[in-house]
């Protein structure tokens, strides 16, 4: 029996189409290669029993505040689903021994940036004011597909709303980079370490033209509403959505290989999976892959627009650090420090710069950037009693390896080199918490090779869908002319990081596809 739509590909995207397909009442199956669902939201025991370590995402911050999770609440919410709030979100520990931080308490983080500088206290004030107003309009636009009426009546909106002279600062900020926003509206080099790491965690160093909008936005939203976790788990919003899915009338097929899309007189038809399954799609074959995987892989490169996405460029790679521990790092910089949820190691915008560009080159840097998650000062219940499980992405790192910056490891397989260079990391955090490697229980190691094994659409180790350069963003994510989730084959859509509105957990472009295609 056909289907309205088969979903190829169960990550945060094709999971959010298919939920409200279902929800509005077209019969849905979603296949997925990997024996579990997610994509890049996974919870496993990688390293003892009993030790939960999310796999690549940590902070469910965007899917709390999405439109996805406000339209489908109710259903989540009845199908299990748990979230925790982390009050303490981010900080950033230097080397000198201070730390610097955001927490939702506005008062609190205005207190600890006055001791650098009244000025920037004064400032992130009024900035915060001005984020209640500002707010609305910028989330407005990264929840409207490109280009839309919705997107013009957004903006219109906007410029009625805040008035000329606000939306060239709005753009002004989408297209500048880390640095240039920073020195702009701040003068302590502390506060813009804490705040261009964000950056960072995309593919944007400090000195990378579009890089401006997530520092901000980060830092503003966490202290408005704090982070989120998943209750024992990131995985908590897939199992919730599975769940879901399968109560509105829909199908999961997990260890479904497809092989191949069928095409023909009207475009896509269906799937055919690696057992030689037919599935049929009457109305729509969704497919939540990179670019580079739907053209290339699964269909032939057979025109000037499926060559433009089979270039897709890939961002730079990281590598995940999961670890067991006895107690959480004692940081030098201060206890306090063990209640945040993040905890990054980026002293300063140059090491960032530098690390930057030694991946860029192909090299192994000498210090990257490191984001070291602690879970479990917010959710103990992903480790037995008294232990505690750390979250360390490494960002970030070439694909391929040329070389390295230090000149201390000599291969260039991932393969080989991937635990000297995690014992590098751990070296890093031990200078920030001396005495933490001696608190390592286990120890499990996820290089971008091992990334791109697990999830074929974490090209190269990218864990971000793509690089988010403003040459591949807007509305040319994912190619100039494709950005609204069609594909040149008709009845085919894309959905995903690759997709506007980019990376992250916040299930927007799978919720805005579906409902195009539902007509609300």
């Amino acid at each position: 029996m056909p289907y309205d739509a088969v979903v190829v590909g169960a990550g945060i995207n094709g999971l959010a189409a298919a939920l409200h397909l279902a929800a509005k009442g077209w019969k849905i199956v979603v296949v997925e290669r990997a024996d579990v669902a997610g994509g890049a939201i996974k919870t496993r025991e990688l390293t003892r029993p009993g030790f939960r370590h999310d796999l690549y995402a940590m902070n469910l911050g965007l899917f709390a505040g999405s439109p996805f999770f406000a339209a489908h609440k109710d259903r989540l919410l009845a199908n299990g689903l748990g979230l925790i709030s982390a009050e303490h979100c981010f900080a950033t520990a230097f080397a000198d021994g201070s730390w610097l931080g955001v927490e939702k308490n506005l008062d609190a983080n205005v207190d600890r940036i006055a001791r650098l500088s009244s000025a920037d206290a004064e400032r992130w004030r009024a900035m915060t004011t001005a984020f209640g107003a500002d707010a609305p309009h910028i989330f407005a636009l990264l929840g409207s597909p490109l280009p839309s009426w919705q997107a013009l009546r957004v903006a219109f909106a906007a410029w009625r709303a805040r008035g000329t002279a606000w939306v060239a600062d709005t753009v002004r900020l989408l297209v500048a980079s880390p640095r240039e926003w920073l020195d702009e509206n701040f003068e302590n080099d502390k506060l813009k370490a804490m705040l261009a790491i964000w950056g960072m965690h995309l593919d944007f160093s400090p000195d990378v033209a579009g890089g401006a909008l997530f520092p901000y936005l980060e830092a503003m939203a966490d202290q408005s509403f704090g982070m989120a976790l998943g209750t024992g788990g990131a995985d908590a919003i897939v199992s919730a959505l599975t769940r879901a899915i399968v109560a509105a009338g829909g199908e999961m097929r997990l260890d479904a290989s497809v092989q191949s899309i069928v095409c023909g007189s009207g475009g896509a038809k269906g799937v055919v999976l690696a057992s030689g399954e037919r599935i049929e799609a009457t109305r729509a074959v969704i497919a939540n892959l990179h670019p580079r995987v739907l053209f290339g892989t699964l269909l032939p490169v057979s025109s000037a627009a499926t060559q433009r996405l089979a270039k897709f460029r890939a961002g730079p790679a990281t590598m995940m650090i999961h670890l067991a521990l006895d107690d959480l790092p004692a940081w030098s910089a201060g206890a306090a420090l063990r209640r945040f949820a993040y905890v990054h190691l980026a002293p300063s915008l140059a090491a960032m710069a530098k690390a930057y560009s030694e991946a860029a080159d192909g090299l192994l840097p000498v210090e990257p950037g490191l984001v070291v998650g602690q879970p479990t000062a917010i959710d103990p219940s992903r480790a037995p009693a008294g232990k505690h499980v750390l979250w360390v992405q490494v960002r970030v790192l070439p694909s391929r390896i040329r070389g390295d910056a230090a000149g201390l490891i000599a291969g260039t397989d991932w393969d080989d080199i991937k635990d000297a260079y995690a014992d590098r990391v751990i070296a890093i955090i031990e200078r920030y918490a001396p005495g933490f490697t001696a608190t390592v229980l286990g120890r499990a190691v996820l290089s971008p090779a091992d990334l791109e094994r697990d999830n074929p659409n974490l090209v190269g180790g990218d864990s971000l869908g793509g690089s988010h350069h403003l040459d591949q963003n807007f509305l040319f994510r994912p190619a100039f002319g494709w950005s609204r989730y069609r594909t040149p084959i008709d009845r085919l859509y894309i959905v995903g990081a690759s997709t506007w509105p980019g990376a992250g957990t916040g299930a927007g472009s799978g919720f805005m596809l579906a409902k195009m295609l539902a007509g609300a």
